[in-house]
């Protein structure tokens, strides 16, 4: 393997004077800077990469921290951050918590060892208080951490109330919420805009915690429909959350969406394949994973952010799981 001695012998120069080159710091001569350039080319010299993370004190990497990646939906989001990180020289390393404290810590030291330049937290236990101390460039996304770290979501209030608005405008008399986990926010938000829209019109509801995950769905759907059958909609926190619902209403022979209709909330690109294909709330997934790697990267690059808070908009994507979609 090509060391920077070799690269100093060839190019008749110091290594020092390499080395003022390969960090672009110090001066040199234009020739001198030509000559080594030459013979990295020659020489086909690569730069130690960990010697240079211990040196500057930087990688180019960026951590993204994920609860589920299961879930569809947090691929797609670490799909758009890896595409923009690549364009502007960052590397992505993927870390899965779990929701579990203990490997969100872990995940966060190892990262700090390695010198990251910074951090897109799209995790959370409920407490965030260690990330404020963090010296780490920070953004938060699809989560609210605190005031001083950039946060993207999307508006869960109003995707809510839109999707359970359009239930009671197809006929839907007794609705049935799956909401995520209570303490958080995305999950909360979308609760409160399915209450303020059903308490409103004088709706009959039910709310089931049941999580993001299918398997608890589709156990909690099947209990509410055998206890209560005259349950004619769902609003699902989550499209994975609307898959088991389907199944449940499926096993119990209840006709979708002549018997029962069904909205989901995400818009990730499974809904669409399902049998009726499903109406959900469309977050902007691309365009919210961008925005965060771009603010991160103006962190890093120590330029000034214009505003800390960004809310992108949703969109109620009607297909086939209610009355008036297609199939």
């Amino acid at each position: 393997m090509t060391t920077i001695k070799d690269v100093a012998k060839y190019a008749k120069v110091s290594v020092a004077t390499v080395s003022r080159v390969l960090n672009q710091k110090g001066y040199v001569s234009k020739e001198a800077e030509q000559a080594v350039k030459t013979a990295i080319e020659m020489l086909n010299y690569k730069p130690n990469a960990v010697a240079r993370t211990l040196y500057h004190k930087t990688s180019g990497m960026i951590g993204l921290l994920v609860p589920d990646i299961a879930n569809p939906f947090f691929p797609e989001l670490a799909r758009a951050i890896e595409d923009v990180a690549l364009k502007k020289g960052y590397t992505v390393v993927l870390c899965n918590t779990d929701n579990e404290l203990k490997k969100e810590q872990h995940y966060v030291h190892a990262l700090q060892q390695k010198y990251v330049d910074g951090l897109i937290l799209a995790t959370g236990t409920g407490t965030y208080e260690h990330y404020e101390t963090l010296d780490l460039p920070v953004v938060a996304l699809d989560r609210f951490v605190s005031a001083n770290i950039p946060t993207v979501v999307s508006e869960n209030k109003n995707g809510a109330k839109a999707a359970t608005e359009h239930l009671i405008e197809q006929g839907c008399a007794f609705i049935a919420h799956l909401r995520g986990p209570k303490g958080l926010n995305p999950a909360d938000e979308r609760y409160e805009g399915f209450k303020e829209v059903v308490e409103a019109n004088g709706i009959a509801h039910i709310i089931v915690e049941t999580g993001f995950q299918i398997e608890q769905a589709e156990e909690a759907v099947r209990a509410l429909l055998e206890k209560h059958p005259t349950i004619d909609g769902i609003f699902t926190s989550s499209d994975v959350a609307a898959a088991g619902a389907m199944k449940a209403a499926h096993t119990l022979k209840r006709s979708i969406p002549e018997d029962l209709q069904i909205v989901g909330f995400d818009g990730i690109l499974f809904g669409n394949m399902l049998v009726p294909s499903l109406t959900t709330v469309q977050q902007p997934i691309y365009e919210m994973g961008e925005l965060a790697i771009q603010l991160l990267v103006q962190l890093i690059e120590k330029r000034s952010l214009q505003s800390y808070w960004h809310e992108l908009p949703t969109t109620l994507t009607i297909r086939g799981t209610t009355k008036g979609g297609g199939a």
